[in-house]
């Protein structure tokens, strides 16, 4: 691949980031990459590892001279972090995210920016339940997608077409969309059902009749996933529902009242509405699939245990 950026920045040395790291590197999508982040024990961590060219003790002088800055902190830190930076952003210099909330985060960060650098927020739906440094991959990317969410209508393209060169480099399939429209979508995809993964695994922990050992012994497949996704970085998904909440209350709003009409329909006996009801969610797993969203390897593709 050809070099995007001269230089890339990298705010917050998570999962998203650390991969974003090791995708740039295999693609040599940049010269140099630099990190930050907060805790003196993550950046000892990701010099030990090797991650990034260089790891500084602030995140100003991580930022300095960087063609690309990306904020990879919960969206409820960014504003400060955007403050912290701003005075010495590079002079045409573009800044972007990988916040899984976007109205919020431009409205954020987007006063703090000086007029000679470009605002180019961008989501990458990918991710695991693990978190830190360590956890990241080069492949995490790879056919998964990436929206970019221009800040306004005087967004300059350049900006946006070397972004998007970038996350193509880095394995992912680009898309475009505006704020609202992507807090809406993720609402749906993303948000609503971390938000019910983390009810039902706390209804299994709150329900005294069933012991812990017997939901940790039994556990079938579909709470199996739902304690994964439980296991997501809580500090991050408390921002997202604090600043998402519009949408997520309006999808949540809509799934209780799917609940409750399936509810009567095994309380009345209603086998053909369920029947309806289930062959039409099936064919949308059928769409992911042949979307190569997932794979329909028989349990979602995990390797067989050895007995």
């Amino acid at each position: 691949m050809t070099q995007v950026y001269d230089r890339i920045a990298l705010i917050g040395l998570g999962l998203i980031a650390s991969s974003m790291y090791w995708a740039i590197k295999r693609a040599g999508l940049a010269g140099e990459v630099t990190g930050y982040a907060r805790s003196e024990g993550t950046r000892d961590t990701a010099r030990n590892i090797g991650l990034c060219d260089r790891v500084c003790d602030t995140a100003r002088e991580a930022v300095e001279g960087a063609d690309l800055v990306v904020l990879c902190v919960p969206v409820g830190a960014m504003e400060q972090v955007a403050q912290d930076i701003a005075p010495v952003l590079k002079a045409g210099a573009t800044v972007s995210d990988v916040g899984s909330v976007k109205r919020s985060v431009i409205s954020a960060v987007a006063p703090h920016l000086p007029d000679n650098v470009h605002f180019v927020p961008a989501h990458p739906l990918a991710g695991t339940e693990h978190s830190g440094p360590e956890s990241g991959f080069a492949e995490l990317y790879d056919n998964r997608w990436c929206i970019i969410v221009p800040a306004g209508g005087d967004t300059d393209p350049e900006a946006v077409t070397r972004l998007r060169s970038l996350w193509e480099g880095m394995g992912a399939n680009v898309d475009q969309m505006d704020a609202d429209h992507h807090d809406l979508v993720l609402a749906v995809t993303s948000h609503a059902p971390h938000l019910i993964a983390y009810t039902m695994v706390g209804v299994a922990d709150d329900l005294r009749r069933v012991t812990d050992s017997e939901v940790i012994k039994y556990s079938a497949a579909g709470f199996r996933d739902f304690t994964r996704i439980a296991a997501s970085d809580p500090t991050m998904w408390r921002d997202v529902f604090l600043t998402n909440k519009d949408a997520t209350l309006e999808i949540l709003g809509r799934f209780t009242e799917e609940l409750f009409a399936l509810q009567r329909a095994i309380r009345t006996g209603d086998g053909d509405h369920l029947f309806d009801y289930f062959t039409h969610t099936r064919a949308i797993r059928r769409g992911i699939i042949e979307a190569g969203q997932d794979t329909d390897a028989p349990d979602f593709g995990r390797g067989v245990p050895k007995t």
